[in-house]
């Protein structure tokens, strides 16, 4: 029996995206992403009623400010007072876990996708899938990218901008494109 590429892309594998069943999904995501982004905040508490049921875990009092944009939700988890600040994206092909206490700045962009090198095969929609881990206590500053298959540990920090292709230690900061670690002062 043939796997699905839902089935493929959860599995790590190489996936198309052009699949009716993943266009179901993410317009599923976007209707929920909708209601967030345009709910009064008043209304809408810390995340939306449908995309908080979205995501695979949500901690009752994690944080996501309008706009926000997701690719699934499905792939999402954010621990205990995890906090997004607006204009972040998490394009979540594969799982993308946040830790407790974890802060991102405005226009945090998490990408878990990468896209076949053949340009032919990148035509036809094929993908891999590969999962972002985000410890506790880790601060990411505005604008900075996190790129599939990076893990960043326990308190470390991500400065504005950065864009993160390899993990990160715990307690180590990362600044720059790619992202390197400065020295403690």
């Amino acid at each position: 029996m043939t796997a699905s590429e839902r089935e493929k892309m959860a599995a790590g594998e190489w996936y198309t995206c052009i699949d009716p069943e993943l266009a179901g999904l993410r317009s599923t995501a976007r209707d929920a992403i909708y209601e967030h982004n345009t709910m009064p905040p008043a209304v809408r508490g810390n995340i939306g009623a449908a995309l908080a049921e979205l995501f695979a875990e949500v901690a009752p009092d994690a944080v996501i400010e309008a706009p926000f944009h997701c690719a699934y939700g499905i792939n999402i988890a954010l621990g205990a007072g995890v906090f997004l600040n607006a204009g972040c994206t998490i394009l979540d092909t594969a799982p993308v876990r946040i830790g407790n206490a974890t802060l991102l700045g405005p226009g945090v962009q998490i990408y878990c996708a990468e896209h076949h090198k053949d340009p032919a095969k990148r035509k036809a929609g094929l993908e891999i899938a590969k999962p972002v881990v985000i410890a506790e206590s880790v601060w990411i500053g505005g604008a900075a990218i996190i790129l599939g298959g990076v893990h960043i540990g326990a308190g470390a920090i991500v400065g504005a901008g950065a864009v993160v292709t390899k993990d990160v230690a715990q307690q180590t900061t990362v600044t720059g494109n790619p992202a390197r670690p400065i020295p403690a002062p």
